[in-house]
């Protein structure tokens, strides 16, 4: 490769790749990993910036991790993410990367140690879209050190394969129709207050953070319709995950028992003397929208127990909504449409192995035009 920038194995044989560069008398060196084409491919883009001038190869100044961390938190994320994204993004930098990245100078910090990060952390049984999550920040991190040409590489590109295997407990685990009227049965029985959350989440197929994200002005009663326009996350409001809003159709159990819950708000806020009925569907005792994370860990998973139900996730019950519908002989774009998918292809590929004779052939049927039929979901 020209302009004296080559890319060489070292030590020979051990399949690790460096990239040289001597310029104008200026030599560098920079280990750059298992990959070679990924190698390759920045030799490239050094030769192309020294021959434009962009490149200036001056020393590299020992700027941390942390100190990128910071401008990134002042300036990429507030410009290029919603507020919910932001705050997911944060939390994991301050939960998890900045204890082992933070105090790193960039220069030091290899494309080995952040697959093995991120490998150590899905092994101890985080969520492959929290390990994913945790990939983009370090990335992007790293992206204002490569704009400032402290690095000449950025280490958190092109990683390779993270995921070494599916774990058992991320492929979905929706209840039978007997478990999930087990289920509301004991939320009906011990705890009535949260049972129409529970209910709206599983004839709707509603994300947790939209069902608690509702407002009253949200439920048609009369044309059994709820508009899903908006999204709790990290206690964040935002836009559902689709980014717009969409209709979903309420069973008539669903719809008698919120009906009933207004009724209820309306005689609490006259006796708690709050004034005006909250406009929050699901709400506190003190008024205010519930927490997803209290939520799930002082009811959800105690109706759990107390029903002697196997340990399922709350987001089970929109794949449980999803699973009895293909029972029922939905289609499968109905199912997109209320389930909020952006694509028919997202549906085909989390729930097509449920429908009889497999995937091809329910993507074959969507083909043909079939009638999408309406739902009213049974009593449990």
């Amino acid at each position: 490769m020209g302009m004296g920038v080559t890319v060489r194995e070292k030590p020979k044989g051990s399949g690790i790749w460096w990239i040289f560069i001597n310029h104008n008398g200026i030599r560098k060196s920079k280990r750059i990993g298992e990959d070679f084409r990924f190698a390759n491919d920045v030799a490239k883009k050094i030769e192309a910036k020294l021959v434009l001038g962009d490149l200036s190869l001056r020393e590299e100044k020992d700027k941390t991790f942390s100190d990128y961390a910071k401008i990134w938190k002042n300036t990429t994320i507030q410009a290029t993410c919603k507020p919910s994204t932001r705050s997911g993004y944060i939390s994991v930098l301050n939960s998890h990367i900045m204890a082992v990245f933070g105090s790193m100078r960039v220069k030091d910090i290899s494309r080995r140690t952040i697959k093995q990060f991120l490998q150590n952390h899905y092994q101890q049984g985080k969520a492959a879209s929290t390990v994913n999550q945790m990939k983009s920040v370090i990335s992007s991190i790293l992206n204002l050190a490569l704009e400032d040409e402290v690095i000449l590489a950025n280490p958190a590109h092109r990683l390779g394969k993270i995921f070494t295997s599916k774990r058992p407990n991320e492929s979905i685990n929706p209840l039978t129709r007997k478990e999930l009227a087990a289920f509301l049965n004991t939320f009906k029985k011990h705890y009535p207050a949260h049972y129409p959350l529970a209910l709206a989440i599983a004839r709707t197929g509603m994300r947790i953070g939209e069902a608690i994200a509702l407002q009253w002005g949200d439920i048609d009663f009369r044309n059994r319709l709820i508009t899903v326009q908006r999204s709790f996350s990290n206690r964040v409001i935002d836009t559902p995950k689709s980014g717009k809003p969409r209709k979903v159709d309420m069973s008539k159990q669903l719809a008698a028992t919120l009906k009933e819950l207004k009724k209820i708000r309306k005689r609490e806020t006259l006796k708690n003397g709050w004034g005006a009925v909250p406009e929050w569907v699901f709400i506190s005792e003190n008024g205010t929208p519930l927490d997803v994370n209290n939520w799930r860990n002082r009811i959800f998973n105690k109706v759990l127990e107390m029903s002697e139900l196997r340990r399922v996730r709350i987001h089970d019950l929109r794949h449980t909504y999803a699973r009895l519908m293909i029972q029922a002989g939905e289609s499968l774009v109905y199912i997109r449409d209320q389930l909020g998918h952006h694509s028919i292809q997202v549906t085909v590929d989390i729930y097509g192995h449920l429908v009889p004779g497999g995937n091809r052939e329910a993507v074959d049927r969507l083909d043909d035009n079939a009638p999408i039929r309406t739902l009213s979901a049974p009593n449990s």
